[in-house]
């Protein structure tokens, strides 16, 4: 049995994948949940409730797209893998996974939502021999802005120690808050790349804010607002936004690659399905970047663990 199920439902997004081992095939569902209009992001309890209603859709559709009995399931069942880590939303997920599990008779294996993130961007990028490497990866999102040093582990497939991160606001949050900002829909992310895509003014004067490796964001929230209030266009200010962020995990990159040596950079997250900051990011690094699909929130990253765990369970 080849096939392998993953679900993920984190803050953002309700999501289901089916990786097939032998083909390397992957089949994806997914859905937003709903955010109402000038409001930048969800309450726990509300995410749990638009999860609890939309899961079942997700995963109509995606078995609408396959044909085949599913081996094994993987569910992110935490945001990270350090102590404490919790958020109610993924509890949804991970009580789907112990359904199936225990009416199908098949093992579930539990993962964070950040590894899954790393896996998915080894996955679509071609990289997935780093799996048995050490490697720098960059989680970038509404959630999370953290730099991470992963290693080879042979229980948990990723070791995963914080290298570095956002001491205030993360990139996502900046995104989505400058976007809201300008009349955008949340998530603001596509919105705000195709303003910053037209912009014809030279942007300039970009000063990271850094502490070591650590990064600080909240003080750009303010400096767009302000160039947007004395007269300056939508698309200057989303440019103005996008360009500090590029510029400050460069900066990190820097910082980075200089105390733990040239490793391979992996970028993964929905900020880094940017084209802007992805393009510049790759004219200086040699880096492995997530597909757009697999940038944001899914569950690919899950099933493909999922497979690993159980081939190394079972010997096959």
């Amino acid at each position: 049995m080849p096939y392998f199920l993953g679900i993920d439902t984190s803050n953002y997004t309700t999501s289901a994948s089916v990786y097939d081992s032998v083909s390397g095939e992957m089949i994806m569902q997914k859905k937003l949940l709903p955010v109402r209009q000038g409001e930048c992001g969800l309450r726990q309890s509300d995410a749990v409730f638009h999860h609890v209603q939309q899961l079942p859709d997700v995963m109509n559709n995606l078995m609408d797209d396959f044909n085949g009995k599913i081996a094994a399931v993987g569910v992110s069942s935490r945001p990270r893998d350090v102590e404490g880590s919790y958020m109610p939303c993924f509890t949804v997920g991970l009580m789907a996974a112990r359904v199936l599990s225990q009416t199908n008779k098949i093992p579930y294996y539990t993962f964070s939502h950040q590894c899954g993130h790393i896996a998915a961007a080894l996955y679509s990028a071609g990289k997935t021999e780093l799996i048995n490497r050490k490697f720098l990866a960059f989680h970038v999102s509404g959630g999370t802005t953290e730099a991470l040093y992963v290693c080879p582990d042979e229980d948990k497939i990723f070791n995963i120690r914080l290298a570095a991160g956002t001491l205030d606001l993360n990139a996502g949050q900046l995104i989505d808050r400058v976007g809201v900002m300008l009349g955008l829909s949340f998530p603001c992310g596509m919105e705000l790349e195709r303003l910053a895509a037209a912009n014809s003014e030279k942007v300039s004067g970009i000063r990271p804010a850094l502490k070591n490796a650590d990064c600080c964001l909240s003080g750009v929230e303010n400096i767009c607002r302000r160039a947007y209030e004395s007269g300056r266009s939508k698309e200057y200010t989303a440019s103005l936004c996008l360009a500090y962020i590029e510029k400050t995990i460069e900066k990190m990159c820097d910082i980075l690659l200089e105390q733990y040596g040239r490793l391979p950079l992996v970028f993964a997250g929905g900020v880094m399905s940017d084209e802007i900051i992805r393009d510049k990011l790759l004219d200086k690094y040699d880096a492995s970047f997530a597909e757009p699909m697999y940038s944001s929130d899914n569950a690919s990253g899950t099933a493909y663990l999922c497979s690993i765990k159980y081939s190394a369970e079972n010997g096959v």
